[in-house]
């Protein structure tokens, strides 16, 4: 929580003095700003071997931060980079079995993304101040996720992905599908601020390192041993230690808010370039 209300103030430190400045930004409005500056704040969700079915929430915090720019009325392109925490712990299961395996993991990842984007509504005029004071858009494209799940034995942390407690070898890096929805509010001719539910489809099963069966365990040394079995039991070589029927995913649900970067934003006349890309009026 106190994390949370850190980021949300070294934010604001940052928003105010655009929305300040937003009065002599807008002598530039007679200009076609495409150029969007993306921030936020929100929580992820983790789902698979060590998360129960009903539970559909985390509270995970996800920081994420990115560029749109639009090429036609209601069609943009967006670049992301992301970092977002996910976590799973059988200890406090309401499975009974889950409790008896006891495995957990937390990770801290980072992920880059390019997305197309769609808007329900066009802007209602060619100029940008003109968009809708309400908007919904849908998303969908490709990323690449960096993933290094741990978990604690004994006071210490340890990465688990080195030590192939399944005996089974995986990249930390892993590509995802993300698709999701949002919606925006007009603040004012120059900001925006929504709420966005994103999806990530992802092609492994070892976000949270567990998969498939117990390996055989002989030579292994002790702390490789405890990570890869945690229970009280002492699992036999090939009893089931997760599920490979379906991959890991999660989901992010976050707070966005929106710049419109003017012109000679940081970059000068270097900046005005990437306004240069020929777009359609919504209305000739």
């Amino acid at each position: 929580m106190r994390q949370g209300i850190t980021v949300l103030a070294v934010c604001s430190i940052f928003l105010m003095p655009l929305i300040s400045r937003a009065q002599t930004f807008y002598a530039y409005g007679s200009q076609q700003r495409s150029l969007i500056l993306h921030g936020g704040i929100g929580t992820s969700s983790y789902f698979g071997d060590l998360k129960d079915p009903g539970d559909l929430i985390d509270v995970k915090p996800t920081l994420s931060i990115g560029l749109q720019n639009y090429f036609w009325p209601r069609l943009s392109v967006r670049g992301e980079l992301s970092m977002f925490t996910l976590k799973g712990d059988d200890a406090s299961s309401s499975d009974p079995s889950r409790q008896i395996r006891n495995l957990s993991f937390k990770s801290t990842n980072f992920e880059l993304n390019f997305v197309g984007m769609v808007d329900l509504l066009p802007h209602a005029g060619r100029r940008f101040y003109q968009r809708p004071n309400f908007n919904a858009y849908a998303f969908a494209g490709v990323g690449l996720m960096f993933m290094n799940p741990k978990a604690e034995l004994n006071g210490e942390t340890y990465a688990l992905q080195p030590l192939k407690t399944e005996d089974v070898s995986y990249s930390r890096f892993q590509p995802v599908i993300p698709y999701g929805i949002g919606f925006r509010i007009k603040v004012n001719p120059f900001l925006n601020i929504g709420i966005e539910s994103g999806w990530r489809l992802t092609f492994t099963d070892y976000i949270d390192d567990v998969s498939t069966v117990h390996p055989n365990k002989a030579g292994w040394d002790p702390v490789r041993r405890q990570l890869s079995d945690r229970s009280d039991v002492g699992f036999q070589p090939g009893h089931k230690r997760g599920d490979p029927s379906n991959n890991d995913a999660f989901h992010s649900l976050t707070l966005k808010i929106e710049y419109y970067l003017p012109y000679n934003f940081l970059f000068g006349d270097y900046y005005k370039k990437l306004y240069t890309i020929p777009r359609r009026p919504a209305h000739r």
